[in-house]
């Protein structure tokens, strides 16, 4: 593991207190330093909305996406055991598992993923979300790396919760509703996207977020503005490739 990657991802995460903070980006980076940094291969994170239902808001690739979508269609999979329980659920080999959740396992091993571990985003007695680390293989996970993912989710979890304790009682699930808000105009910007330019969905996300990040917009204002064709999706590729390669 990459000790001052590990660092600078916790000071990152600890850093919500910005006038232009992105839940979505901030969430996104999360799930993304999992994969970079523990030992799995695909992440997701489920938040609850203003009504205390679970909503997807971020995924490491498509794989990912699709089976947190399955389990909130289907009511069945670790990350909602981890949402109502509050108590971290794992699985070190999902092909034993088809007792506890029928349908996910099935959907599971289709996918690739051959073991989880669900980590809830919580501070005492409140839950806000959950956060699905899938494996490609069987095992447990590393009990370095299952601190390391619980301390990544603690840090958020109070850097969003903290938020609300400084402005007012309402403004986390504002928030979170206006991210999962922004989160529909994000998808339909990636498949917008990955239409026109004839890509899969990940790298259209990917060519959003470098676009984003490259001008320093808000990934909801990029994606609001690739769908009203303020932004020409090939000047969005064009962008994107310039700043991977000044980053090299």
């Amino acid at each position: 593991m990459d000790g001052d990657r590990l660092v600078d991802t916790f000071v990152e995460l600890a850093d919500t207190l910005v006038d232009d903070f992105d839940v979505i980006d901030f969430l996104h980076m999360l799930v993304d330093r999992c994969v970079e940094l523990l030992d799995v291969d695909a992440a997701g994170l489920l938040l609850a909305d203003q009504r205390g239902r679970l909503q997807l808001i971020a995924s490491s690739n498509e794989q990912a996406r699709l089976l947190e979508l399955f389990q909130l269609q289907n009511d069945d999979g670790p990350c909602l055991d981890a949402f109502a329980t509050g108590t971290r659920v794992s699985h070190p080999d999902l092909a034993a598992a088809g007792e506890r959740w029928p349908r996910f396992t099935a959907v599971a091993a289709e996918a690739g993923f051959a073991a989880v571990d669900a980590v809830p985003m919580r501070l005492r007695s409140e839950v806000i979300g959950a956060l699905n680390l899938f494996r490609n293989r069987s095992g447990d996970l590393d009990a370095g790396a299952l601190r390391t993912a619980t301390a990544l989710v603690d840090v958020a979890t109070i850097g969003l919760l903290q938020q609300r304790s400084i402005h007012h009682h309402q403004v986390l699930t504002e928030q979170l509703q206006a991210a999962l808000n922004s989160r529909v105009v994000v998808e339909q910007a990636k498949g917008l996207v990955a239409e026109r330019l004839q890509v899969d969905l990940d790298t259209a996300f990917a060519t959003l977020r470098g676009y984003a990040r490259g001008h320093n917009f808000k990934l909801s204002s990029v994606a609001h503005d690739v769908i009203a064709g303020d932004i020409d999706t090939s000047e969005l590729l064009r962008t994107s490739v310039h700043t991977k390669t000044l980053r090299r």
